[in-house]
C-alpha cells in the first residue's frame, strides 16, 4: 500500500508540473495548487493521509473573481450603470461561464477525485469544474497576489468580455447613445449593409453612423445582434480616440 501511495504521489507531481506549464505560472507553494484541485470525495477515500479539499479555496476564489471582474467592468465600461454592471458580472462569474474557462484549460484532467465520483462522471460535472476554477483563483491569489490573478484573467476571461462573448446581457446600443449624448452631439443611424449565407445560418452586416460618418461595422446572426456588434466597435473606436486626445 505504501508503494502504491508513493507511485500515486509521483504521478500527481507530474500532473501538476504539466498543469503549471499549461497555465504558464509556477507556484511557490505546490500544496496550494494541489488543494485547489482536490475534491472532497478524494479526501474521504484517503483518510489515512492528510489531505484538504478545495472548498475553502473556492470560497476565497469566488470573492477574488467578483472583485477583479468588477474592477475590469468599472474601468473599461465607463458608460455602464450599476445595474448593467451587476448583470454582466453575474453572467461572467456564473457556473456555465466558469465551466467554459475551466474546460479551455482542461482543468478536468487534473482534479483529484474519489473512485465513486470518477465513475459517475465527476470529472466533467459542471458544478465541480466551476468550483475548481474558483479554487484555482483562490490558490493563485494566496500564492502570487492580486496582480498575477489579473494577469491570468487578462489571458483567459477578459478577452472574451472585450470580444462580446457576454453581449447577450450587454446593451451596447444604449451605451453608445449615452456616450454620444455625454461627449458629442448628432444623430446615430443603423443600416443593414448585407445579408449573407443560407436561411438556416444567416449573417447580417450592419453599420452605425453619426451624422453620416461611419463609426463601426458589425456582424451577427440577426439584425439586432449585428447592430449591437457595430455599436460595440463604435464605442471602442470612440474611447481609443478619446484616450489619445488625453495623452
Amino acid at each position: 500500500m505504501k508503494k502504491q501511495y508513493i507511485n500515486q504521489k509521483l504521478k500527481q507531481d507530474e500532473q501538476f508540473k504539466l498543469l503549471q506549464q499549461k497555465v504558464g505560472i509556477q507556484f511557490k507553494q505546490i500544496s496550494l495548487l494541489k488543494k485547489a484541485f482536490t475534491h472532497s470525495s478524494f479526501v474521504n477515500e484517503h483518510r489515512k493521509h492528510i489531505f484538504e479539499d478545495n472548498e475553502r479555496l473556492e470560497f476565497l476564489g469566488d470573492a477574488v473573481l467578483e472583485l477583479t471582474v468588477s474592477h475590469f467592468l468599472f474601468k473599461h465600461f465607463p458608460t455602464m450603470n450599476e445595474g448593467e454592471m451587476t448583470k454582466l458580472r453575474a453572467a461572467i462569474v456564473c457556473e456555465p461561464s466558469l465551466v467554459i474557462f475551466a474546460n479551455e484549460l482542461q482543468f478536468g484532467e487534473f482534479i483529484l477525485l474519489g473512485k465513486g465520483e470518477e465513475l459517475t462522471g465527476g470529472r466533467t460535472r459542471p458544478a465541480l469544474l466551476a468550483d475548481v476554477f474558483e479554487a484555482f483563483i483562490g490558490a493563485l491569489f494566496l500564492d502570487h497576489g492580486l496582480d498575477t490573478v489579473v494577469s491570468f484573467l487578462e489571458k483567459i476571461v477578459f478577452p472574451k468580455i472585450r470580444e462580446g462573448a457576454f453581449s447577450h446581457v450587454m446593451d451596447f446600443k444604449s451605451q453608445l447613445q449615452e456616450y454620444i449624448q455625454k461627449f458629442s452631439s448628432g444623430v446615430l443611424e443603423y443600416k443593414v449593409l448585407d445579408e449573407r449565407g443560407p436561411a438556416h445560418s444567416r449573417e447580417f452586416v450592419s453599420r452605425v453612423t453619426l451624422n453620416g460618418s461611419e463609426l463601426g461595422i458589425g456582424t451577427g446572426r440577426s439584425k439586432k445582434e449585428a447592430e449591437q456588434h457595430a455599436a460595440q466597435i463604435a464605442l471602442n473606436v470612440l474611447k481609443e480616440a478619446s484616450n489619445k486626445d488625453v495623452q
